[in-house]
């Protein structure tokens, strides 16, 4: 069992920063993903991290803005989002798999989600 706790979200204008942080119980070695909710839509990936921080994935409308990373020692995910656009206002959720990939079916563990709203 592993539980996920976000935390680092909040109110930005355009063009700022916020980094997000998910501490994790349990074992490290789940491959682990962000997702987002915004108002209306599904919830879709933005990015993941294999379980050693050696291979990361984003999704095409926040590469070169995001960046995941985590410190195992920490049981903790990080993902620094820059350059932020109002369209990235959602909430963020943090999630664990043991297989990896871009969907949410395939991640087991959800964390309660963190508001990101960026204002214009």
């Amino acid at each position: 069992q592993v539980q996920l706790v976000e935390s680092g979200g909040g109110l930005v204008q355009a063009g700022g920063s916020l980094r997000l942080s998910c501490a994790a119980s349990g074992r490290s070695s789940y491959t682990m993903g962000w997702f987002r909710q915004g108002p209306g839509k599904e919830r879709e990936f933005v990015s993941r991290i294999n379980w050693n921080g050696d291979t990361t994935y984003y999704a095409d409308s926040v590469k070169g803005r995001f960046t995941i990373s985590r410190d195992n020692a920490k049981n903790t995910v990080y993902l620094q989002m820059n350059s932020l656009k109002p369209e990235d206002t959602a909430v963020y959720y943090c999630a664990a798999s043991r297989v990896g990939g871009t969907t949410p079916e395939r991640y087991s563990y959800w964390g309660q989600g963190t508001q990101v709203t960026v204002s214009s």
